[in-house]
């Protein structure tokens, strides 16, 4: 089987999922009349990593059963949101290639229906108002092996309740001072049952509500009560929130609905190298470690935009990580692997000399001069006498129409620093004494006459001719092996190229308690790179293959005509393939 058939029945295979299966099987049981899912991020931080992949799964699902998908935002926490994040979130989906259904939900948009079903489960003997420290209460709730103990204010009385609620809702309470729980059982071995809390008192703003509440719902409790509000049919969570289920019914089934939600989850999305905490991520955009959420080695959504990555190399990539209950580890190279895919047939080609070393042409006035009469029908080029510059035209892609572009070639190049070796290692197949020919891509032949050396030893520059008839053409009576890129030394254009490796230098980097130690003290490097002009003009945020050194993004911060920068994509190439 081809590697492009067997890929193609890995992503197959990776959809015919057991959260699939299950909307398939209730899809031919008519259970619904249509699929609803969601995707409810909180709006504390950026999304990162993990999160794309719950967003393929919640918008692939409901596209691929003929539903639909919300957008809400689950802001439950006003000391932690923000609208920047918000926004953020907004741009991610739609940048992923995601639409969600109608506008955007808020969890906020709902405190009044969910503060009228708290005091509903009052009302009930469901819920009650507890006074205790948040000392006691810890202590009070027991552990994995002794059942917790009931709160004094347990088993008060539905008008003693209901005032106390008010009390909180009126703001006489101080943080901490009093929450709401829920009445489900002290002794239960889910420790999420253990009378968890439904509200708490924060004096505090809403970016949505303002001033109007000092009460918040928890997160485990305004989560089921939202699904079922928007009608939503298949309610997707990742394992963390397995445990959280037992209360997810539990409050469906007390406030009750004619057509409930039900939560399913699947393994969360693990990448060695990588860190998807966003408490973590904000500590290093707060610390100045990185230049913030976008980042290009940052694993956030915004970090791997402007890093280059495309949203095509990411969906297939959860394609190929499919949905499942087992939690494990992916390999970082997978995830290269598809964002290069969807690289190649889609970016323009273009020379940039990212280590430069001057190559001094001491023939090329005669040699040039008659290029006319050598060149080969397949070679497109002008000579402009004014600046002694033979223009070459070459498409921008080799396989695809993108257009072409002009090169310039003049007496004096850069070539890279690793294409001439003095003493070459073994199987080393570019320039040296014992090896002097080579072809400069798109032109000559070239052939080193003398090295120059400073007083360390490392050469800084070499002394070279072209032979006039290869043009386009064979060299006659000999085999020239080898072909190296180069960039005009008067004519290429100075740039700053950021070339990155993984932010964390440890596998497992949420293993170690400080993050600082975790860090890759390489995860960046500058340098002072020489690009062909056509490179230059591109708008920020265009995506290249650099010729022999692998794929780039003018970056949509930084980059200028003026002072162009470039961040690395990925390697031109690995030797990862997916199984």
């Amino acid at each position: 089987m081809s590697d492009h058939s067997s890929n193609n029945a890995q992503k197959d295979e990776a959809k015919n999922d057991f959260i699939r299966n299950i909307i398939r099987d209730d899809v031919n049981a008519q259970k619904y009349q249509q699929i609803v899912t969601r995707f409810p991020p909180e709006p504390n931080g950026y999304l990162h990593l993990g999160h794309v992949k719950s967003i393929c799964l919640n918008f692939g699902v409901a596209e691929e059963f003929g539903g639909v998908c919300n957008l809400r935002f689950d802001d439950t926490n006003p000391t932690a949101e923000k609208q920047d994040y918000i926004d953020n979130i907004k741009n991610d989906v739609q940048w992923l290639g995601f639409e969600w259904a109608g506008e955007a939900h808020h969890a906020s948009g709902y405190f009044d229906q969910l503060h009228a079903w708290a005091i509903q489960l009052i009302e009930q003997g469901d819920a009650y108002v507890d006074l205790q420290t948040p000392e006691q209460i810890k202590e009070n709730r027991g552990s994995f092996n002794e059942a917790g103990t009931p709160s004094p204010y347990r088993d008060a009385s539905v008008e003693e309740n209901l005032a106390l609620f008010n009390d909180m809702k009126d703001g006489k309470y101080a943080e901490g001072k009093a929450i709401l729980r829920a009445k489900i059982d002290m002794a239960s071995p889910n420790m999420n049952l253990r009378d968890p809390v439904i509200y708490r008192v924060m004096h505090q703003a809403h970016h949505q509500t303002g001033d109007k509440w000092c009460i918040y719902p928890m997160y485990d409790f305004a989560h089921p009560l939202s699904d079922a509000l928007e009608g939503i049919t298949h309610s997707l969570c990742t394992l963390e929130f397995e445990d959280h289920r037992p209360f997810y019914d539990w409050v469906i089934e007390k406030i009750g609905f004619d057509v409930p939600p039900h939560q399913y989850e699947f393994s969360r999305l693990n990448v060695d190298h990588t860190l998807t905490s966003k408490r973590k991520l904000k500590q290093l955009v707060d610390e100045g470690i990185v230049s913030g959420w976008d980042d290009p080695r940052m694993p956030t959504v915004a970090g791997m935009r402007r890093r280059g990555y495309t949203p095509e190399g990411l969906r297939d990539f959860c394609e190929r990580v499919g949905v499942t209950k087992a939690d494990s580890v992916v390999d970082f190279r997978l995830l290269e692997f598809s964002v290069r895919q969807s690289l190649e047939t889609t970016t323009g080609r273009g020379m940039a000399v990212l280590k430069p070393l001057k190559v001094t042409i001491t023939n090329f006035s005669e040699a040039v001069s008659s290029w006319e009469s050598q060149k080969a029908d397949s070679v497109n080029a002008r000579f402009d006498d004014a600046t002694q510059t033979l223009w070459l035209t070459q498409p921008k892609h080799p396989n695809v129409d993108m257009g072409e572009r002009e090169i310039p070639f003049t007496e004096t190049l850069y070539i890279d620093q690793g294409d001439y070796e003095i003493e070459p290692p073994a199987g080393y197949k570019r320039l040296s004494p014992e090896k002097p020919e080579i072809r400069l891509r798109n032109t000559y032949v070239l052939a080193v006459t003398e090295h120059i050396t400073d007083e360390n030893g490392n050469v800084i520059e070499l002394k070279a001719t072209i032979d006039p008839a290869t043009l386009g053409n064979n060299p006659e009576g000999r085999k020239v092996k080898g072909v190296i890129h180069w960039v005009s030394a008067s004519q290429g254009v100075p740039a700053t190229v950021r070339m990155y490796e993984q932010l964390f230098s440890v596998e497992d980097p949420s293993s170690v308690a400080d993050v600082h130690q975790a860090l890759n003290s390489n995860s960046l490097t500058e340098l002072n790179a020489v690009v062909e002009p056509s490179l230059v003009n591109a708008d920020a945020g265009t995506r290249f293959q650099f010729e022999r050194e692998g794929y780039f993004i003018s970056d949509s911060e930084d980059h200028s005509t003026d002072k162009p920068v470039f961040n690395q994509i990925v390697s031109l190439r690995d030797s990862y393939k997916p199984a």
